[in-house]
């Protein structure tokens, strides 16, 4: 802390600056004060608040907190500056003690004339004024600093480091030894513009800023907890890197993961984009509470919105009011309030829990694509042939009524129909057939009733119909279009008497799916019962008879009651599309004609409804064989496509209820100790959400990201600045309270700030005006002023240099090898790891079985995430349990474990050594040196890897175990192009190689 606010005096003073609140003097206030002083009243001491200018100057009996201009006769100056132990602050025996520099800041400070300031963080972004000091802002601002201490930008790096340096940091991956070649023949001074512009134009820029937003999105491809079950969020890691790639704008990112499905006339990828919100752990042990859960969830929801968008410590808040910063509790459950609307209730068991969305992958999308392709060119083949046919209906007509209907099955005409599920809707239709729709339950009965018919009734017939309308264009709304009809029951119903069941004879039908006959029907056992699905598909119509034991002469004042019941096993497997006519002759057959157009065309042409008119024109149709042909072939395609959809992953997105949800203050974050309600609102020292009666989601998103809100850009300028440089303008990206660090650069964070606003959040011109200043170009030597000066590079006199993180570690070495498998997207895969990791934390319940071939492959952002047990491979990242935007880099020396024992980096090493070996220019080794590293090997150098070369191959020599062990480990094919000796020896040398500093640091 003191070397910080060293550089900060040091500043200050050579630039002869007055001391500032900001930047020098509530950072002394924050760690010392307020934990007794500050916002908190439950901690509130001797009622002095110092996080206030209301509270720092007034009056009270012992003195004024401060007197501008005046420190001798102020309370604060007096107690800090004091010899008496038990006047003295901070307290003598605290941990946290002012030193004689910080007493020094505070004492100027007041003589000053103590100018007291809102916290930077808190105040708009404004665009500040550029010093003329170099013709990019981004350079002159960190100069203008730089100036007052007598320092200067380093020297530019080297064409080497500058591409591997880009290319890393744009895409995740070292450059390609073509593009590198490319860029140092080019002297142009467009050369480096056009070298960032090809590097954001490439799909693995999506993939590289996709990692770190995964992070703070805590996804994973499980739930957490015990159970850990699996999950499928993956769709929205790919909607993630598409939306970065083609550069969606910075607010609409925002807006569409926080509340895309209240957009109006939302759009499936809006949708999708909530998926970030439902990354959370999924709590599933048998014990667990689901209220408890539920509350925990919107919990995190709310704190990873704080954390990503507004760089706040709102878990703090989550028991009582923050010790540090301007935010009650009341604020914090106000904000819970936007996300508690969600109908998730918490319950544990199905690892995709409701509301989910169904989302085809890019191979379902294209199958998909190519089948709609086929219905339209096979509709416009119907619509052409529909013309050639349609004059010839009238004559079509004559002749149907001529031939009139043989065996004259005649529909029922229902005077009500009921159901037993009141929003299951059965609908008459023109050809007195009934549909289904509204509710889908999972059981159903239907009870119809009609008036006796005037002729006799010996048979009754169902003709179970097909409908657009029912899955895969089947007779049902079940996950097949399948039915299972359990029992018919036919009641006579006559005025003053109990009613009557009439007996059924033998039923017969069409075709009986197995075990599931049509006798079942009228069985005793209602659970058993008659369905249709044949291979696994619903391929025609169908249709069974019941004939009465007697038959049913007319009856006045008397009516039918048709009871047809669906009480299987099978959830929703009831008929959706049915019609259910009668028969005089007690012989008719399941094979005699019915027509029910024929009385339709009966009706008076200019007397038909529309609706009769459609009816007839599709029988005429589809009386025509090649029509029905292509018809048929209609149905094929878009049951295919229903089938695609079906097998769609289903990914966990957002919804509101209807209903809306109380919110509570919950004491000590507790759902059981529920206080006083609140409703949705934005925390007070922040700017005031737009007046709306009832704001939701969308309001915040949009509130988030609107020019006034004066944290958003600020904090995610700092996250990209860190994911360049390795460390933020402000050390810590989490959190831009009271307790942060005020930055050496303050101007550039909100000049940046201002303009990613101001040109519509672009994100990649965001990226483009950082790597294309002299500030990133820089050398990362360092002279001993500099580091004198400043050793942690605050001040940026000189480029970063430290370890890649370990992904990209592993992209580089398949990278090099030429092995990566770029495909963009698609199911998580599982690269080789040690055995056990997952039984040893899921009690043998979970077991890893590697993939082989490409899938391991593949970039690292594609590996199976278990939430309680990360890749192996990934040492240095968050675990992704909760939301977290730091850095995690670590240079241990067990990380050599992975880098030199892993498979996969003994496979890619002899990739390298197969591409090396073919490349005729220079010898293996050199030509493997320049591969990894982008540049020549020094005279110093070629010696040690000649001798690294020649001791291996002595070695291999004496042990051909271990020779075969190196060539054999993994499933990429040994060459037979290369010695078996040589290629071992280039291989051991390679794997060295990959383990050296400048391999597997970002200079």
């Amino acid at each position: 802390m003191f070397r910080y606010f060293f550089i900060l005096s040091l500043v200050a003073t050579a630039a002869g600056e007055p001391i500032g609140f900001n930047s020098h003097i509530r950072p002394l206030l924050s760690d010392h004060c307020f934990a007794c002083h500050g916002f908190d009243p439950g901690s509130r001491e001797a009622d002095l608040r110092l996080d206030t200018p209301e509270g720092a100057f007034e009056d009270r009996k012992s003195g004024a907190g401060i007197i501008a201009g005046e420190p001798e006769k102020s309370l604060i100056w007096k107690r800090i500056s004091s010899n008496d132990p038990d006047d003295v602050m901070p307290p003598a025996e605290h941990h946290l003690k002012l030193d004689a520099e910080e007493k020094k800041l505070i004492y100027r400070w007041i003589k000053e004339g103590a100018k007291y300031q809102e916290h930077w963080t808190f105040i708009p972004v404004e665009k500040p004024e550029l010093p003329n000091l170099a013709p990019h802002p981004v350079d002159a601002l960190v100069k203008q600093k730089l100036q007052t201490l007598q320092l200067d930008l380093s020297v530019r790096a080297s064409r080497e480091t500058l591409i591997r340096r880009l290319s890393f940091d744009l895409r995740g991956l070292p450059p390609t030894p073509e593009e590198v070649s490319t860029f140092l023949n080019d002297e142009s001074p467009k050369s480096w513009e056009r070298l960032v512009d090809q590097f954001l134009a490439d799909q693995a820029f999506g993939e590289r800023f996709a990692w770190p937003w995964l992070d703070a999105a805590r996804y994973a491809d499980s739930n957490g907890f015990q159970n850990d079950g699996e999950r499928t969020m993956w769709p929205w890691r790919d909607w993630v890197v598409e939306a970065i790639n083609r550069n969606l704008p910075y607010d609409d990112f925002t807006v569409w993961q926080i509340a895309g499905d209240l957009l109006p006339n939302a759009t499936h990828e809006q949708k999708l984009a909530t998926g970030f919100l439902r990354n959370h752990a999924i709590n599933g042990e048998g014990g667990s509470i689901p209220e408890e859960n539920r509350v925990n969830y919107v919990f995190d929801m709310t704190e990873t919105v704080g954390t990503v968008w507004m760089g706040l410590t709102f878990n703090c808040c989550r028991c009582h009011d923050h010790k540090y910063d301007p935010l009650s509790q009341r604020d914090y459950y106000s904000l819970t309030s936007f996300f508690n609307q969600t109908p998730v209730n918490g319950g544990g068991g199905n690892p995709q829990t409701p509301p989910i969305l169904a989302s085809a992958s890019k191979g379902q999308l294209d199958q998909k694509k190519s089948l709609e392709v086929q219905i339209n060119q096979t509709q416009s083949e119907l619509e052409k042939l529909s013309s050639k046919h349609l004059p010839l209906q009238k004559e079509w007509e004559k002749s149907q009524l001529e031939k009139g209907d043989s065996s004259i099955w005649k529909p029922f005409r229902f005077t009500s129909q009921t159901t037993s599920d009141k929003g299951l809707v059965l609908s008459t239709l023109p050809d007195q057939s009934l549909l289904a729709t509204g509710a889908n339950p999972a059981k159903a009965t239907f009870t119809l009733t009609t008036p006796v018919p005037v002729e006799p009734v010996n048979v009754i017939r169902l003709d179970a119909l097909r409908h657009p309308s029912m899955t895969l264009g089947g007779i049902a709304r079940s996950n097949s279009g399948n039915f299972v009809l359990t029992s018919v029951e036919i009641y006579l119903h006559q005025k003053g008497q109990a009613r009557k069941q009439l007996m059924i004879r033998d039923p017969q039908a069409t075709f009986e799916q197995g075990e599931l006959k049509i006798g079942q029907t009228i069985d005793q056992d209602r659970a058993t019962g008659w369905a249709v699905l044949n291979n696994n598909q619903i391929d025609r119509d169908h249709a069974a008879i019941f004939p009465l034991a007697e038959p049913l002469t007319p009856l006045p004042n008397s009516h039918l009651e048709i009871v047809l019941r669906h009480d299987s096993r099978h959830a929703q497997h009831y008929l959706g599309h049915f019609r259910l006519s009668h028969n005089s002759n007690p012989s008719a057959k399941l094979t005699d004609h019915t027509s029910p157009i024929l009385a339709l065309l009966k009706i008076a042409d200019d007397s038909r409804s529309k609706e009769q008119k459609d009816t007839i024109e599709k029988a005429f149709l589809a009386a025509q064989p090649e029509y029905t042909k292509l018809s048929k072939k209609i149905t094929s395609l878009r049951e295919q496509i229903a089938r695609i959809e079906k097998a769609a992953p289903k990914v966990m997105i957002m919804a509101d209820r209807k209903e809306h949800r109380p919110t509570y203050i919950l004491s000590v974050g507790s759902y059981q100790a529920r206080g006083e309600e609140v409703t949705a609102n934005t925390p007070g020292i922040l700017p005031p959400l737009p007046e709306s009666e009832n704001p939701n989601r969308l309001d915040l998103a949009k509130w988030l990201v609107s020019r006034n809100h004066p944290l958003t850009s600020r904090v995610t300028v700092n996250r990209l600045w860190q994911d360049l440089f390795g460390i933020g303008l402000i050390k810590s990206p989490e959190d831009f309270g009271v307790q942060s660090e005020i930055p050496v650069h303050p101007e550039l964070l909100d000049w940046l700030a201002a303009d990613f606003m101001d040109n519509g959040w672009d994100f990649k011109k965001l990226v483009k005006i950082i790597v294309t200043s002299e500030v990133y170009r820089q050398s990362s030597k360092v002279d001993s002023l500099v580091l004198e000066r400043d050793p942690e590079n605050r001040l940026l006199a000189r480029a970063p240099r430290y370890r890649l993180p370990s992904w990209m570690i592993r992209d580089q070495a398949l990278a090099h090898s030429g092995q990566l498998v770029r495909e963009i997207g698609g199911e998580p895969v599982k690269p080789w790891q040690p055995k056990g990791l997952w039984s040893e934390v899921t009690f043998g319940k979970k077991t890893y079985v590697p993939d082989s071939g490409e899938k391991t492959r593949r970039r690292t952002l594609y590996t199976f995430w278990r939430r309680i047990s990360a890749p192996p491979m990934i040492f240095d990242n968050a675990k992704r349990e909760s939301c977290e935007v730091g850095t995690y880099r670590t240079n241990s020396p067990l990380h050599a474990l992975s880098t030199l024992n892993d498979p996969l980096y003994l496979e890619a090493s002899r990739g390298i050594a197969y591409r090396a070996h073919t490349m005729n220019s220079q010898s293996p080794v050199q030509a493997a040196f320049k591969l990894i590293t982008c540049r020549q090997p020094t005279p110093e150098e070629l010696p040690i890897l000649s001798s690294m070369y020649e001791n291996s191959r002595t070695y291999f020599g004496n042990h051909p175990e271990e020779l075969r062990a190196v060539l054999e480990t993994g499933d990429l094919p040994i060459s037979d192009q290369i010695e078996p000796l040589t290629q071992a020896a280039l291989t051991s040398v390679i794997l060295s190689l990959l383990n050296t500093d400048e391999a597997l640091t970002k200079e």
